[in-house]
């Protein structure tokens, strides 16, 4: 295929034509295809959880480092986090970068090659950023299964002057946005009262009983939630032996909803369940919130339509739009306050889906290589796109979006527990 601006001549003009810029930034990419191909094995092979992710985000580091980013780790007072810094352009845009592997199963969600875009679209940038008045900044985001990095980086100043940000996620099906439910989660502590289970059991209390009674009741309530709404969750903790009356037993939950306004009417109704299982145990119950609660995605649709056209060229094959949410995200938090698209790399996965670890090996295969490859190409093209149209640069550098922005953070642990 040949590159845009392969056969063109060069402008006189100070800033480059959308083709002529197109096509050094793919040659870059390509060219450190190699290296990012060897970094998203090396983060796949060294699978980390939330947190955790020090080899990740230190391996990420030294790539961007040694491709003339100023990088600086442990940003946000998160040691894993980490931003790299290119060019001093008036227009910003954020690359994420994320980290994180699944307990059990590895990088099951692909973040070895969302790691490795991220890294590779902010390489390619290089190459035009001072001709297209650019800040290319690639943030390393650690926790996004479940810990929200991205929310706490966001509150604590380190996306501050970012005008737009994006990146890609592998997926059974390659698509221009992600549809997100909004997501909480909480552990359920129960303390009851040991006893013998069987000269005494009168004598005890059944902490394990409460979270059944709860389970039972949440399987109630599931024919009146609205459309939308999802339970799901598993016992962590359901006593010592079964001679004894458990007196202690947990469960952590999560809860789903289209909106973070209909999660908020969820959230008590599954806190009465397990409050019906404590009143009728006798058990006491601590609510513990786990997750900082993420929000539903408002995709750009000027910078997810960029996208698809760039992927495309690049041969990729989209799905039709779906209907309704699926998984949940912390980019979505970003998506209200900034411009923000999350595009699905298709691979071809039969019937694997993410969170299976016959995804995760999906993941480090050459089609999740050359995936990965033109991800970050995808991405690279589509903030040249938006830089160098007027009216596109002009929103994104004015705050404005096409949703109209929503300047509050909704997301507080409070507002959900």
């Amino acid at each position: 295929m040949t590159s845009p601006g392969e056969n063109e001549t060069t402008t006189t003009t100070d800033r480059p034509t959308g083709s002529k810029a197109k096509g050094r930034i793919r040659a870059r990419i390509e060219a450190e295809a190699a290296r990012l191909t060897e970094l998203s094995h090396d983060i796949w092979e060294h699978p980390e959880l939330a947190f955790e992710e020090q080899h990740a985000a230190e391996a990420c580091a030294k790539v961007l480092g040694n491709a003339g980013f100023s990088v600086t780790l442990g940003v946000g007072d998160l040691p894993t986090a980490f931003v790299a810094t290119y060019g001093s352009g008036s227009l910003t845009v954020g690359i994420c970068s994320e980290l994180d592997a699944l307990p059990g199963i590895g990088h099951a969600c692909g973040h070895n090659m969302i790691a490795a875009a991220g890294v590779g679209a902010g390489i390619g940038l290089t190459e035009v950023a001072d001709e297209l008045d650019l800040t290319v900044r690639v943030v390393g985001t650690p926790a996004e299964e479940g810990g929200g990095g991205k929310i706490i980086l966001l509150e604590r100043g380190v996306f501050d002057g970012v005008h737009f940000s994006m990146m890609v996620h592998p997926s059974p099906t390659e698509r221009a946005d992600f549809t997100t439910l909004a997501t909480t989660s909480f552990e359920y502590h129960f303390s009851g009262h040991p006893a013998h289970a069987s000269t005494a059991p009168h004598k005890g209390v059944n902490a394990a009983d409460a979270i059944t009674v709860a389970q039972v009741a949440i399987g109630l309530l599931r024919q009146h939630l609205p459309p939308g709404d999802q339970v799901h969750g598993i016992v962590v903790d359901g006593g010592d032996a079964t001679n004894i009356v458990p007196h202690r037993a947990v469960a952590k939950f999560q809860l789903r909803s289209p909106s973070i306004e209909q999660l908020r009417d969820l959230v008590p109704r599954i806190h009465a369940c397990f409050q019906a299982g404590a009143m009728a145990t006798g058990a006491t119950l601590d609510i513990r919130p786990t997750r900082i609660p993420y929000t539903e995605f408002d995709p750009d649709t000027t910078l997810t339509s960029l996208y698809q056209r760039n992927a495309e060229t690049l041969g990729r094959t989209f799905a039709p739009p779906e209907t309704g949410g699926g998984g949940s995200t912390d980019m979505a938090n970003l998506s209200l306050l900034m411009p923000t698209i999350h595009p699905m790399l298709g691979l071809e996965a039969g019937d694997a889906v993410n969170h299976q670890v016959e995804f995760a090996n999906l993941c480090r295969t050459p089609e999740a290589d050359r995936a990965t490859v033109e991800g970050a190409i995808a991405m690279a093209w589509t903030t040249a796109d938006a830089a160098l149209d007027p009216p596109t640069r002009e929103r994104l550098l004015s705050g404005e979006t096409t949703y109209g922005g929503r300047n509050a953070y909704p997301w507080t642990m409070t507002d959900t527990g």
